[in-house]
């Protein structure tokens, strides 16, 4: 099983009513427009992942997003791509649509940033909250 853990914090200024995106930016800061961010400050980006990672999604692979904080969780699936870039230095950014540019995590998610729990995101919009996102492949196409 391929996976990837990525250690965030919140922001005050997290919204998460983004309609269709997702979005861990490794970026300390962030503006009230930033509605699909869900943590700053991650230790990882998307040129960051590990090869086999990449090469699992871009075969199209099957990706589960478990996103954690305090005793709260929640997650979604995504889809790899043969289009997937995935070099982004700064961030990831998982999608409903199916539209990819450089920022592309993955494609056709079940979530965005308005569909994760409430009660996870009211955690996200504190400062001093760690949050952990794992990536898991969950098959191999």
């Amino acid at each position: 099983m391929l996976r990837e853990v990525i250690h965030c914090r919140g922001h005050e200024n997290v919204k998460a009513t983004h309609r269709s995106t997702l979005e861990i930016t490794t970026e300390d800061f962030l503006t009230p427009r930033g509605d699909c961010i869900i943590c700053v400050s991650a230790d990882k980006a998307l040129s960051d992942l590990s090869e086999e990672f990449k090469s699992a999604l871009r075969r199209g692979a099957r990706l589960r997003v478990v996103i954690r904080a305090g005793n709260l969780s929640d997650e979604l699936t995504a889809y790899g791509s043969p289009e997937l870039k995935l070099e982004s230095p700064v961030s990831m950014v998982i999608r409903k649509s199916d539209y990819i540019d450089a920022r592309t995590l993955a494609i056709k998610a079940t979530k965005s940033a308005k569909d994760i729990k409430r009660e996870l995101v009211e955690l996200l919009r504190n400062p001093e909250t760690i949050v952990t996102v794992e990536l898991v492949i969950e098959e191999k196409a």
